[in-house]
Parts: C-alpha cells; sequence; structure tokens
C-alpha cells in the first residue's frame, strides 16, 4: 500500500503553513462499488475500513465549532457508509455547506435508488468523477460499463434540478488524466465536456475540475511497476508553481480517517503521514482537536505535494491558477 513513500521522503517542497480551518474532509471509508486504476485512496468492494457511529458523533461535534464552513465527504464511496445520511443531515441542520464526491455509478446501485432524492432534498453539492466524455475511455479506467452507470446516474441528478445554471442544485464533474501526464487546461477542457455531454446525451453541469493523478497507492504502483514513476516526479517537480503555494487546499482543509485521525490533507493520509504531536510523535485524533491552534502550524510536505503545484496546480477543488 506504502510502496511509494520511501520515495517521496525526503523532499524539498517548499516548507508552507496552514491558515484558519474551513473545511472538514471527512474520509468515511475505503469500500467502493468500483476500483479504478487512477484511484489514490486503493478503495474497491474487497475494502472494509469503515467510519463507525461513534466517530461520526465526533465529526458531528466538529462541524458546532466556529469557522468550518464545509464538509466534503469522500472515500471510497462515501455513500456506503451506514452514517453517512445521518453525518449529512446534521450538517445541513448546522448550516455547513456539504459536498459529496460521488463516483455517479453508486446511484445506480441496488438499495440507493433515493440516494439522489435524499442528496437534492438536502442541498449537497455532488463533486461527481467522470474522467472523460467518451465511453471507451472511462471503460478502460474505472472498469466496463462504468461509462453507461455515470451517464445513467448524471440523468437521475439532472431530472431533480442538479446542473442548472439558475438553480440551487450544484453539480461539478471531476477530470483525471488516464496516465502519467498532467491534465490540459481546465478552462479548455470544460468547453469541450459542456459540448459533447449536452450534444450527445443532452446533460449540463456546472464547472468541471481538473485533478493531476497523485504518485501514491494504486496509481503509485502502477507508476512503479511500468518504469514510470521517476519520470513522472520528473514532470511534476520541473513543472511547479510556486504561485500555487498560496491557493494549496491543506492551508484551510484538515483531513479525518475513517478511525478519526487527522491529517493534513487526503493525500497524506494515503501515505500514513499524520498530523503529530508531542516529542513522541503521537498522531493527532478528532478528539484532540483545538482548530483554533492549527493557525500557522507547518504543514508535512513530501514529494507527492509537486502534484498539486504543477502547471496549473490541482486541489480537491480542481486547478489552482489559469
Amino acid at each position: 500500500m506504502l510502496a511509494t513513500l520511501p520515495r517521496l521522503l525526503p523532499s524539498d517542497f517548499p516548507a508552507i503553513r496552514r491558515g484558519q480551518v474551513k473545511t472538514l474532509q471527512v474520509n468515511l471509508g475505503y469500500r467502493c462499488n468500483l476500483a479504478c486504476r487512477h484511484c489514490h485512496v486503493a478503495a474497491s468492494p474487497k475494502r472494509t475500513e469503515e467510519m463507525d457511529g461513534a466517530t461520526v458523533d465526533r465529526v458531528i461535534e466538529l462541524l458546532g465549532r466556529a469557522g468550518v464552513e464545509t464538509l466534503d465527504l469522500t472515500g471510497g464511496a462515501p455513500e456506503l457508509n451506514p452514517h453517512f445520511r445521518r453525518l449529512v443531515e446534521a450538517a445541513r441542520a448546522r448550516q455547513v455547506h456539504t459536498i459529496d464526491r460521488c463516483n455517479l455509478t453508486i446511484l445506480e446501485e441496488p438499495g440507493q435508488s433515493d440516494l439522489a432524492g435524499f442528496l437534492a432534498e438536502q442541498g449537497v453539492e455532488i463533486l461527481a468523477s467522470l474522467p472523460c466524455y467518451l465511453e471507451e475511455n472511462v471503460d478502460a479506467q474505472r472498469g466496463q460499463g462504468v461509462f453507461e452507470a455515470s451517464i445513467a446516474g448524471l440523468r437521475r441528478l439532472y431530472r431533480l434540478g442538479y446542473g442548472d445554471p439558475d438553480g440551487a442544485l450544484v453539480l461539478n464533474l471531476i477530470y483525471n488524466p488516464q496516465g502519467a501526464q498532467l491534465p490540459p487546461p481546465q478552462a479548455e477542457l470544460e468547453r469541450d465536456y459542456r459540448q459533447v455531454l449536452a450534444e450527445r446525451y443532452d446533460l449540463r453541469f456546472n464547472r468541471l475540475f481538473t485533478i493531476t493523478n497523485m504518485p501514491i497507492q494504486r496509481f503509485g504502483s502502477q507508476l512503479i511497476s511500468t518504469g514510470q514513476f521517476d519520470d513522472y516526479m520528473q514532470l511534476l517537480r520541473s513543472a511547479h508553481c510556486g504561485e500555487n503555494l498560496a491557493r494549496v487546499m491543506c492551508r484551510e482543509l484538515i483531513s479525518i480517517d475513517w478511525r478519526g485521525v487527522v491529517y493534513d490533507c487526503d493525500f497524506n493520509q494515503m501515505l500514513g503521514l499524520p498530523m503529530v504531536e508531542g516529542a513522541e510523535a503521537r498522531p493527532l485524533r478528532i478528539d484532540d482537536l483545538d482548530l483554533d491552534r492549527l493557525r500557522g502550524r507547518a504543514i508535512r510536505v513530501a514529494d507527492h505535494c509537486y502534484g498539486c503545484t504543477a502547471g496549473q496546480g490541482s486541489s480537491c477543488g480542481g486547478a489552482l491558477a489559469g
């Protein structure tokens, strides 16, 4: 799982410090109905890690803290966690903006026929993974039949009002490159997505976000096995843009894993690099959190951080510049 970590440390990535925490990104578990080639979580139907009810309760308590504006739910497929809907309802009751990182196909899974309606009712923003607008490319990256199920999921959301530029229900799409290259310019690719999805499927969305593939977990292992790891890291390093450092997601976000351990970002979570406390470097847990004390704290960095600053930059909210 962590085979790439020794190759990412030590690092000369520039030192950065965090500001005020505004976003809690919570990984509800690594179980997923898909096993995508680019997945930095290495999620799959065989994974069993899952946040329990007691830890979800701690997250709900944290949502009441001053400054928390957004709850960003991820996985795996976060919707497979049995406490997913309870957590969403609690966040929305506290007026916390809530994002569901949805793979779209989950909306078509048995037992999830009312999921899209629930998300619409709660006013949840959807960040939907659709790594290409071409069926052959999506199926090659994510599995046979995934594109068809993704389009079905998009249609289900569209009928509920998602993607309407004049409506309140936000549907954003996420693009990942097919392999060891940087994403193309986000604005140009968004125009292509809009044209193809409108003409072929009569579908709309709000924004497209491009995200660089991170050299960790499943994608990192693929790079190593194909002899591309060092070249890919050199690509990321050579494309580093210092201006992106001011906008990287970890300055205003913390990541919480299924056990309640706290990280500077989801990528550090997948590398087993938690926030630590004291001389014994004890991993920081959600029960230990004082959000105000995190301001100004140094962020743990390694060479994978170049994936966030290369070219236009990349974060969980897409390109940082350009």
